[in-house]
């Protein structure tokens, strides 16, 4: 009754564009076949709306992600247990073109779920929306503290930052002593600002001393106050919560002002392009994250193979956690025998998946239950932090 009344609810707020069609969840298609079917022994079909960053500076990740679940589809319907179609609509990383590109998603009937959005910021405004309207969503690299707490329709499989990272935080001062931490974050984002939280907290509960806390906005290109006062304090290691486009900026500019301490970074550095646009100067971060493209096991190095096959290059954690969300996906629909919204929800929740990244499973508020991996950057490369 709760789903019902949620639906209902954002229904008649939006009357002129919903009426009475999204009700079931599942609607017919262009061609007039039937998306979903019972359980009498026929394929269930269902369009994912994807809401993904691909214009504008984060790019790179939206285009990991959609690569990921791109790969994942051909294998998925190739199989034939169900069939996918994904709807992709960019969001260029900003809350209200998430959100318009979320709402022309859950408008249509024939949508059952959604991927996305890519940051946690447009995941704050498109997520309590898909809650009303009683569209289950998942993130796929939305790691911000309360994600999923959104409501019952918001999960999410990537690995928030308050495991991700203050496991790196222990491999640090395992491997360096570390006594004395710097920190800087981009305080104008809720997924940067959200990493700073946690980055805070682990560090006092580990009784390092803080030396100073300095912030930036997204887009800035200057560092040189924050990281001359840094550099004058001495830390024993920098914690930075920032996408990488900053983040590599940061890192790029500190080495050639003389720091030269490890950096801690939060989940936005984990991508080859911190590697792409710092260079040497990326040598020495650390980070944590379920995905590790070396890893010695078949699932993964098949999928690393095909990737590059793809794309011509090797996947991120993006491109990863979109490959296993999809597959999710996949098992949810297949459980659930349907395309119908709520029923996709409630076998959602119960999935358990062996995939990439590792044993699978949702808790019970639809966050991510996983270990996570920490890397190191040295040689040019990501290898496992020992």
């Amino acid at each position: 009754m709760k789903r019902t009344f949620k639906r209902v609810a954002q229904f008649s707020a939006l009357a002129s564009l919903l009426t009475l069609a999204a009700c079931g969840g599942g609607g017919e298609q262009a061609t007039g076949e039937k998306d979903g079917q019972d359980s009498g022994g026929e394929v269930v079909k269902a369009d994912i709306g994807v809401v993904s960053y691909l214009s504008g500076s984060g790019a790179a990740y939206g285009e990991a992600i959609t690569s990921g679940l791109e790969l994942a589809l051909e294998e998925i319907n190739a199989k034939g247990e169900v069939k996918i179609n994904l709807i992709i609509e960019d969001s260029a990383g900003k809350q209200d073109q998430a959100l318009t590109a979320a709402q022309k998603l859950m408008n249509s009937e024939n949508v059952t779920a959604l991927i996305g959005p890519t940051l946690s910021t447009e995941m704050n405004v498109v997520g309590p929306e898909a809650d009303l309207n009683g569209v289950p969503t998942i993130g796929t690299s939305t790691t911000a503290e309360g994600i999923p707490q959104i409501g019952e329709y918001i999960f999410r499989n990537s690995l928030p930052e308050a495991l991700a990272i203050p496991a790196s935080i222990d491999k640090a001062i395992e491997k360096y002593g570390a006594k004395k931490v710097a920190i800087i974050y981009g305080n104008d984002d809720v997924f940067t600002k959200s990493g700073f939280d946690t980055m805070k907290a682990a560090a006092e509960e580990k009784g390092l001393e803080i030396l100073t806390i300095e912030t930036f906005q997204k887009g800035q290109s200057d560092y040189n106050a924050q990281l001359t006062k840094i550099k004058g304090l001495n830390p024993d290691l920098i914690l930075a919560s920032a996408l990488y486009n900053e983040g590599a900026v940061i890192m790029d500019q500190a080495r050639k002002m003389g720091i030269d301490v490890p950096f801690v970074g939060g989940n936005g550095f984990n991508s080859p392009e911190v590697i792409e646009i710092a260079g040497d100067a990326a040598n020495g971060l650390i980070v944590a994250t379920p995905w590790y493209a070396e890893k010695d096991d078949p699932k993964v190095q098949d999928f690393v193979s095909k990737f590059e096959e793809k794309y011509g290059k090797k996947p991120d954690q993006f491109a990863a956690q979109a490959y296993d969300a999809l597959y999710i996906y996949a098992e949810a629909l297949k459980n659930a025998g349907s395309d119908d919204r709520d029923a996709f929800r409630d076998a959602l929740a119960d999935v358990k998946i062996s995939g990439i990244l590792g044993d699978f499973a949702f808790d019970d508020e639809g966050d991510v239950i996983m270990e996570p991996t920490v890397l190191v950057i040295e040689d040019g490369a990501f290898k496992v932090f020992e």
